[in-house]
């Protein structure tokens, strides 16, 4: 087996739905044992996310976001079931929770607590909207957040109505924000000895995807919407969809002309540079819409590539992961089969030429590891609720 690069390194995971689980499977990709503790019987909520499914607690959701970790199920309001995961954060380097504050330290597993016991543990939080403050204790979720940070508000067409991004943007970005702290902490560890808290929010994360928006505005007082360029759009065709991105050349609109076979309308004074494009940017966009509507996609993604316009066709998802090029990325794994068919996940989109991830775990079940692990403590049996 190839050396990872977190081999040897022990995560005990709190964590459940996707902003902290998210960032364990990284950090179990690369070698760290993860133990996942999860609630007795009920467990990670993503386990119920598909309501009745096939394969049970183990359904796709949950799948997408446990690959390569261990599963205790236990009753965390026993003494001695909250001792053994105590003894296991005294040998452990890492912990990780994306709990309400206050949550933890209820349950016994502060970050003052656990750092007398374990000086160089890094105790990793993943909340809302952060440890203090008016929201401290506001239920945190990819919604609010991009609804409180400004990103619902950001629409490349003031015509649109307001809407929720259906990707969770502010769980993964979060997500992989408590991945970069982790391994921050890890790196200064081995220079002083002792661990520390890292913490991340899904506000914050919201914010910082907004870093050149948000210093325009401070500094200058008026909005960047990079999605609102003059040039920019997402236009039907016959059979479809395609995005422009008309920019990075000293004049794209004579060039999106040519492709589109008419007038250049760069020569016009109302077209001629950026500031009079942005003032008739509806006209424009109009002038696009009615020609792209003309032909099918590959048509005109040809037509744009062959005067080097950026352009792609918009794709479903299925689309995209049938696409050559996606297999080329290994951005698919295979983990192995259920009753219900081959479990199939997204891979991870770090390429590391001496540390390829596989599945070495597949998404355990719930409570899968108890005997593995603290068996020989509580004399624990395999909860098999899933």
């Amino acid at each position: 087996m190839t050396t990872l690069p977190l081999d040897g390194i022990r995560v005990i995971d709190f964590t459940q739905v996707m902003l902290g689980p998210c960032c364990t499977q990284m950090l179990a990709d690369y070698g760290a044992d993860v133990i996942k503790v999860e609630k007795e019987k009920i467990g990670d909520l993503s386990r119920w996310s598909l309501g009745s499914d096939p394969d049970g607690l183990n359904n796709p959701v949950f799948c997408s976001l446990n690959r390569n970790k261990r599963s205790l199920a236990l009753d965390l309001k026993r003494e001695d079931v909250r001792a053994a995961v105590l003894s296991l954060i005294d040998k452990a380097d890492v912990v990780v929770n994306n709990f309400r504050p206050g949550v933890m330290e209820r349950m016994g597993f502060g970050y003052e607590e656990l750092r007398r016991r374990n000086p160089r543990l890094i105790y990793a939080v993943g909340t809302g909207f952060g440890l203090s403050g008016p929201y401290e204790h506001k239920g945190g979720q990819d919604v609010l957040a991009q609804a409180l940070s400004g990103v619902m508000r950001r629409k490349s067409d003031a015509g649109h109505p307001l809407s929720i991004y259906a990707t969770p943007l502010a769980d993964f970005s979060a997500g992989m924000h408590l991945v970069q702290g982790i391994l921050l902490a890890l790196l200064q560890r081995q220079k002083t000895g002792e661990g520390q808290q890292v913490a991340v929010n899904l506000y914050s994360s919201m914010l910082a995807m907004q870093m050149q928006e948000g210093t325009v505005q401070m500094m200058r007082d008026r909005e960047l919407n990079w999605g609102a360029f003059p040039l920019t759009g997402v236009f039907e065709t016959t059979d479809g969809a395609i995005v422009m991105v008309g920019a990075f050349k000293p004049n794209p609109l004579r060039d999106i002309c040519t492709a589109l076979e008419i007038e250049d309308l760069s020569l016009q004074p109302r077209y001629a540079n950026f500031d009079v494009q942005m003032q008739h940017r509806p006209e424009l966009q109009a002038i696009f819409r009615e020609n792209f509507a003309r032909n099918s996609t590959g048509h005109w993604i040809g037509r744009l590539e062959e005067v080097d316009i950026l352009c792609a066709p918009v794709r479903s998802i299925a689309e995209a992961l049938a696409d050559e090029q996606t297999v080329i990325n290994k951005m698919i794994l295979e983990a192995g089969r259920t009753d219900a068919g081959p479990v199939r996940l997204i891979g991870s989109p770090i390429d590391m030429s001496a540390a390829e991830v596989v599945v070495r775990i597949p998404p355990p079940r719930l409570g899968q590891h108890n005997d593995e692990i603290l068996g020989p403590v509580l004399g624990a049996e395999r909860d098999d609720a899933a």
